[in-house]
């Protein structure tokens, strides 16, 4: 019995402990938080024109078409009054379980006790019919507008999802279950770890996804061999170490989206598609854009073409020896290669001799997901912040994109981190999501303005070096790689996309999963196929409805393509040359540098 007490006392004591740990990180807490920059209203929500268009078309559709409400609402009011009774007729029963659960299967609630509890049973069931309601009354608006009706859609289904029972520490059963097991540590090890992440935002709430002591760029990712053989103020460019001892003779540059840095291409060796590249027998160089900072604010989209992409080029046909190169844009940096491509053919330049694009739009006329963040209000948000920091700041980027996935990106990571206590894993796909990068403010309302919300580069009319540049205009070979469930760019938007080019020969992939493991997919994986029709290019329809499944990666698939493209074989060559002495061994220095390394020329 003593030793009983004993313990009992030590727990109590252990928990009087953390409580006052708790104290302290509370103030520290609150210190963090009033670092926190003021920021421009709009990019923490939609304007209230959103709320106030699916309230009138609610009043309209009561007006109009009452019966069709007056039956969503009695059906909610049945399934919730009988969940009540049935709930109630357990209860008297005696025994502590709930109800028969009707409800679908959800990875929020895999607790046993979200089935077997009546009280949390009850909150789940509730919760679970609540959204049911909410997202068919939304659903059946009719009078709105379908690009007015896509936001009010994703952003109750955001309101939705953040109410989940599970995102309250009072609701969560895992959360309390763990607290009582560790005497209240694990509070104290969630606050320390949301304190933590405020701290390193400077005020702001950005969910750390992976352990950043777990990896090194240049040690433990990004460690394919290469150098830097030549250096800007806006990218380094990258030449890879050949691992064969011929190579094709027309040499590859990759230019990667500078949202994020390069190396998920590069992540681990035997997922590294930069390493297959060159184990294939190319010449590979990719660039490194710079992180800019404020100094940068006056850079634009014809700075990225002319020091980024044609610069690059000059670069490696001088190293090469060529007269062309093969190019491949991923994401905004194969919009801007089709910019690019569009504005060689404009100064009959035959520098590159074929284009590969991964996940990208150039007809911004349906953005998938994305789109409900094209609205002039965000956009006109995002203007005034640029103008005052002269940097969109990369925790904008990243919380945007979170907020497609957010129960994957931001709630059940969150509930891991700070209810759980729990050490964010060592994951590197989820280490180089979240090292993002600024853009520039001039490049970033040219973007998001003039590309993706006027839909300008489709059109025809926006400008390359101050001359409209048009799709139809581009004739070289192009292959294109999109994915089936691309939350980023839609695969159908990328087939019409590409279905623009002026190009004869056009070859369209589409593979298997998302927008980064759809294209970071090595063959020894054998995780997800892809898509191909030979016909010609039409709609992403009849595409899909006469194309050929293959089970394994389409990388094998685009490699016979590019050998096609790069000519005979040829000695292999080291990086650099007589012009273009190594500046630094790969990733460089870009790649780290926080957030301008310094640099002129």
């Amino acid at each position: 019995m003593a030793t009983t007490q004993n313990e009992a006392d030590a727990r109590l004591a252990r928990l009087n402990a953390n409580l006052a740990k708790v104290e302290e990180l509370s103030k520290r807490l609150t210190a963090a938080l009033a670092r926190r920059k003021p920021a421009d209203s709009a990019l923490s929500g939609p304007g209230q024109d959103v709320y106030m268009k699916a309230a009138t078309a609610y009043v309209a559709e009561m007006m109009q078409n009452p019966s069709k409400i007056i039956e969503n609402q009695v059906s909610y009011w049945g399934k919730t009054l009988k969940h009540y009774v049935d709930a109630q007729q357990v209860m008297r029963s005696g025994e502590l379980k709930a109800p028969a659960d009707p409800t679908p299967k959800d990875r929020r609630f895999s607790n046993p006790l979200w089935e077997d509890h009546p009280f949390f049973n009850y909150l789940k069931q509730q919760y679970l019919l609540n959204s049911e309601l909410i997202s068919s009354t939304v659903d059946g608006l009719e009078h709105l507008e379908p690009g007015d009706k896509r936001r009010v859609e994703y952003f109750t289904r955001q309101i939705v999802d953040m109410l989940s029972p599970t995102n309250f520490l009072g609701t969560n059963p895992d959360a309390l279950e763990r607290a009582v097991q560790t005497d209240g540590e694990s509070l104290v090890a969630g606050l320390e770890n949301l304190v933590r992440d405020i701290e390193g935002n400077d005020g702001d709430l950005l969910v750390t996804l992976a352990d950043k002591a777990a990896f090194k760029v240049g040690e433990n990712i990004a460690t394919t061999p290469g150098a830097v053989v030549y250096r800007n103020k806006m990218m380094e460019l990258i030449q890879y170490s050949p691992t064969t001892e011929t190579v094709h003779d027309i040499p590859l540059v990759i230019f990667p989206p500078w949202i994020n840095k390069f190396y998920i291409m590069d992540l681990k060796p035997q997922n590294s598609l930069i390493k297959w590249i060159v184990d294939q027998g190319f010449t590979l160089f990719v660039v490194s854009w710079v992180n800019p900072d404020a100094s940068y604010a006056d850079v634009g989209m014809d700075d990225y073409i002319r020091d980024g992409y044609l610069r690059a080029m000059a670069e490696v046909r001088r190293i090469c020896g060529t007269k062309q190169v093969n190019t491949v844009g991923y994401c905004i940096a194969g919009t801007t290669l089709s910019l690019t491509l569009a504005h060689l053919t404009k100064a009959d330049d035959k520098t590159v001799k074929s284009a590969t694009f991964f996940t990208t739009l150039t007809d911004f006329s349906d953005p998938g997901e994305v789109g409900v963040f094209l609205s002039d209000d965000f956009i006109d948000g995002i203007e005034r912040q640029v103008s005052a920091d002269g940097v969109l700041d990369k925790t904008f980027m990243s919380r945007t994109f979170s907020y497609l996935r957010s129960n994957d990106l931001i709630y059940q990571p969150a509930i891991k981190s700070y209810m759980m206590g729990e050490a964010p894993p060592a994951f590197d796909l989820l280490f180089w999501n979240g090292d993002g990068t600024n853009l520039p403010a001039k490049m970033a309302v040219e973007y998001i303005r003039g590309l993706c919300r006027d839909n300008g580069l489709a059109k025809g009319v926006f400008p390359v070096f101050g001359e409209p540049v048009s799709l139809s205009s581009i004739k070289i070979p192009i292959c294109a790689i999109a994915c089936e469930t691309d939350h980023i760019a839609a695969w159908k938007s990328s087939y019409r996309s590409i279905a623009q080019f002026g190009s004869k020969d056009k070859t369209f992939i589409m593979a298997q999963s998302g927008h980064i493991a759809g294209i970071v997919n090595p063959p020894s994986k054998q995780k997800y196929g892809h898509y191909t029709n030979d016909a010609p290019m039409t709609t992403p329809e009849e595409f899909l409805a006469g194309a050929t499944f293959r089970k394994e990666s389409w990388w094998p698939r685009w490699g016979e393509w590019l050998a096609g493209q790069s000519g005979k074989k040829r000695p292999a060559r080291t990086p650099g040359g007589p012009d273009n002495p190594v500046l630094a061994l790969a990733p460089g220095t870009y790649v780290s540098a926080t957030p301008k390394p310094s640099i002129t020329g």
